[in-house]
């Protein structure tokens, strides 16, 4: 729906979410602690939107939805064209299109990467998360000779916890894979071994071989593109701009959500160390990480009790439009309902005051527009707005 047809139909207006300014489409006024922002739809009826890819000149969105389609979405009149050339996808439960990133040197290097599931063809509905990548035509829109880079073994009988973020950071690709929702909590489980792809981040080249420098290449029980592992569902990943970090965001079992920072062969204790509890009790998964020297400890998280915070998409803020934002780390929330925004000092991490607390939105990911300094936020339903966050 083009977007000045949705405000004049007095839908989600140029609405203000903080500071006491009116917000249009509730009628009433929130104050979100200390920054005037605006909050305008850019597109609407999406089917669950997963991702958001900027173009670098702003002049469109690459947005991605689970069913299996990638859309070009332009940001001022709303209109969105299906690209074609996308691949097929395992459109069940959590699976589907997933995640989508652009090479570094685009628009020189026309390469668009996609996450995604995908079975395994014997009708058994195995399953598991694929790096793939094409070139984006622009004028079809389509991806040309699109190819699948990797897919991580093994496919499993599950149709959840695929992960699926896609991150570049000094020329490599970072991809998270899920647990797929192994309840085979315990030291034999898929996450704490180095012999499958399973809970895992994996870094790979561009082309998706393996770099020789990864952390296991030289062991011959584990898997070469493995990078960290002890991973329950990691949904969202960024780079740092400043330290170059790794960041991720994770999914716990009850509760027990986490904020990492991602390092080289590191073991992030799911299941055996965990701040979780099991679905329907109380009873802690595995030890406190503090009682395991081998695991890395989250730089924040969400513990048992605390109601949790499901964290899907994020992004470190590196825009102009909004100055105090700078170097703030920004989180989806999903059952949550609302954006999270986190002031970052190495690994000291302190939430701020909420976004878009009052709206009751699932949101699942989070991006800066590299010319606006906007932030575009994508909304998990079935009938889905893409907005974004400008100085009001």
């Amino acid at each position: 729906m083009h977007r000045r047809r949705f405000l004049s139909a007095g839908g989600v207006a140029l609405a203000s979410v903080v500071a006491g300014c009116v917000d249009e489409s509730n009628g009433g006024t929130v104050d979100s602690g200390t920054d005037d922002v605006a909050v305008e739809l850019v597109a609407s009826g999406l089917t669950s939107p997963w991702a958001i890819a900027p173009l670098p000149d702003e002049s469109r969105l690459l947005v991605t939805e689970r069913p299996g389609r990638l859309q070009v979405v332009d940001p001022e009149t709303g209109t969105a064209e299906r690209v074609d050339g996308t691949p097929a996808v395992f459109a069940r439960g959590q699976g589907g299109l997933l995640d989508v990133a652009l090479h570094p040197a685009f628009p020189d290097e026309r390469w668009v990467y996609l996450t995604y599931a995908v079975d395994d063809g014997d009708g058994e509905s195995r399953s598991t998360t694929a790096l793939g990548r094409g070139r984006l035509d622009r004028e079809g829109p389509r991806l040309r000779d699109f190819e699948r880079l990797h897919a991580a073994e093994p496919f499993v009988r599950s149709s959840g916890h695929f992960g699926s973020r896609v991150t570049f950071r000094d020329g490599d690709v970072y991809v998270t894979v899920g647990d797929r929702q192994s309840k085979a909590f315990g030291p034999e489980h898929d996450s704490q071994s180095l012999g499958n792809e399973l809970g895992t981040t994996l870094r790979l080249r561009p082309d998706g071989s393996v770099p020789e420098d990864n952390p296991f290449v030289d062991r011959p029980d584990a898997r070469d593109t493995i990078y960290s592992y002890g991973h329950r569902n990691a949904q969202g990943m960024t780079v740092h701009p400043e330290t170059g970090a790794l960041w991720q965001s994770e999914f716990g079992e009850r509760d027990g959500d986490e904020l990492n920072v991602v390092e080289r062969g590191a073991n992030y204790g799911w299941p055996v160390a965990d701040n979780s509890c099991e679905y329907g009790t109380d009873e802690p998964v595995g030890v406190a990480h503090g009682e395991r020297p081998d695991v890395v400890a989250p730089v924040y998280g969400w513990p048992c009790g605390s109601g949790g915070f499901p964290p899907a998409g994020t992004t470190f803020y590196d825009g102009a439009a909004f100055p105090e934002w700078r170097g703030d780390l920004f989180v989806g929330g999903l059952a949550s309902q609302y954006l999270a925004r986190f002031a970052v000092d190495g690994r000291d991490v302190e939430e701020r005051a909420p976004l878009l607390a009052d709206r009751d939105w699932r949101v699942r990911a989070v991006a800066v527009g590299p010319e606006s300094g906007h932030l575009y936020v994508a909304v998990d339903a079935e009938d889905a707005p893409v907005v974004r966050l400008r100085p009001a």
